[in-house]
């Protein structure tokens, strides 16, 4: 069985979303849709549906996530609120390949006002496709979570 993307956007992604959801089921993984819903014309607050998706990978019912938002950054910002979530915004091949390969990022957050369509399906390719490499990368990863567990103690 092949990983489960789960994907969510508030109304400024929306229309990124179902591309990017169509992209993901392309390359053969299931994908879970947590809304907004395209038909929507409401506004709606871009950290209740990265809490779901955030909330979704913590159960263990999705492997990873793709967050959009109009620049990425807010989408990011609240789903790393959340315990070993590792949510990166990219910008570039590069920085997709490396959020997996040495930070591990469970979900990869896109700008739908500052990436065109074509620039996030490749983006979210380089993600998909890059394999977090271990080693002295895993020992910065356990330094983060001990930064965590400091913090939820409280």
């Amino acid at each position: 069985m092949g990983l489960k993307i789960g994907i969510a956007a508030d109304h400024a992604g929306k229309e990124l979303k179902e591309l990017i959801a169509a992209f993901i089921r392309m390359k053969s993984f299931d994908v879970v849709d947590f809304g907004v819903d395209i038909a929507s014309d409401k506004s709606v607050d871009y950290p209740d549906y990265a809490a779901i998706l955030a909330e979704n990978i913590n159960a263990g019912k999705i492997d990873r996530g793709v967050l959009i938002c109009g620049t990425g950054i807010g989408m990011s910002i609240a789903a790393n609120k959340f315990p070993g979530i590792r949510a990166a915004v990219v910008t570039d091949e590069y920085t997709a390949r490396m959020s997996r390969a040495h930070n591990d990022a469970n979900i990869i957050c896109l700008g739908s006002r500052v990436l065109n369509h074509h620039r996030a399906t490749d983006l979210v390719a380089a993600w998909l496709d890059s394999a977090f490499e271990g080693h002295r990368h895993q020992a910065r990863l356990d330094k983060v979570r001990n930064i965590e567990r400091r913090f939820l103690q409280k």
